[in-house]
């Protein structure tokens, strides 16, 4: 799927688009760049030029604290903007790397600001911003009131969704590349205990992980258990 594409079916769920709005956007989504696993997209400090769209890969949006320890508040997915707004700070307050080899598109400020005289894509910008916030708002729940194991069933069947989204669920799998010392940051446990919450729900007949491919063999079971509700997402847009 190309970066445009890709780009317009995750919008078009917030706002419709006219044929004008899908050449606006496919005009402003190219070229490619190829970004190793393991790289920062963008650190802490730096002042920000573009808007970066996640096109393959995982990326993530995380803080650095004192000790060397990483806390992730965010995985990025294909799709997904690194901070729509993030033009607008004079300086980053947050790194964004990557997970995985990623594909990505930079785009400029004023490539921005020209999408957003467009009403309809405007809307879907806001919206995303929004449901963006929103997921952080339930991370935030997670982590407070969630145990270890119903959090790390709550990420994945978060991810299965917005995966879904963009097409590249097929029968309840999708490749999920990252390791688990990357599940553990975002999830604020060990490696060791994410690698027991994965068996956990393996053993539940709930997931199966093979490599790096997950299948969701029992995504209404695994629902039940981390008391996963889609509405945050605000998908009913659709």
């Amino acid at each position: 799927m190309s970066s445009s594409n890709l780009l317009v079916r995750k919008l078009e769920g917030f706002s419709p688009f006219s044929r004008e709005d899908r050449e606006a956007l496919e005009r402003h989504s190219r070229p490619l760049r190829e970004i190793p696993a393991k790289r920062d997209i963008i650190r802490e400090g730096d002042e920000p030029e573009d808007v970066v769209l996640i096109l393959s890969g995982f990326a993530c949006r995380y803080k650095m604290i004192e000790g060397g320890k990483r806390q992730i508040m965010a995985f990025l997915v294909p799709g997904d903007f690194c901070d729509f707004q993030v033009f607008i700070l004079k300086y980053m307050d947050h790194n964004i790397g990557t997970l995985s080899r990623c594909q990505v598109v930079h785009i400029k400020r004023e490539a921005i600001l020209e999408l957003t005289e467009r009403p309809a894509i405007a809307r879907a910008f806001w919206w995303a911003s929004l449901v963006d916030s929103a997921i952080l708002r339930e991370w935030l729940v997670n982590m407070g009131q969630r145990t270890a194991e119903e959090r790390i069933g709550h990420l994945l069947c978060e991810l299965l969704v917005r995966l879904e989204v963009v097409g590249l669920v097929r029968e309840n799998s999708y490749t999920l590349p990252i390791s688990q010392a990357d599940l553990a940051d975002a999830l604020g446990v060990t490696v060791v205990h994410a690698n027991r919450m994965l068996m956990a729900l393996r053993d539940q007949n709930l997931i199966d992980l093979d490599a790096r491919e997950l299948f969701v063999r029992d995504a209404v079971g695994l629902k039940a258990f981390s008391g996963f509700d889609p509405n945050y997402l605000h998908l009913d847009q659709r």
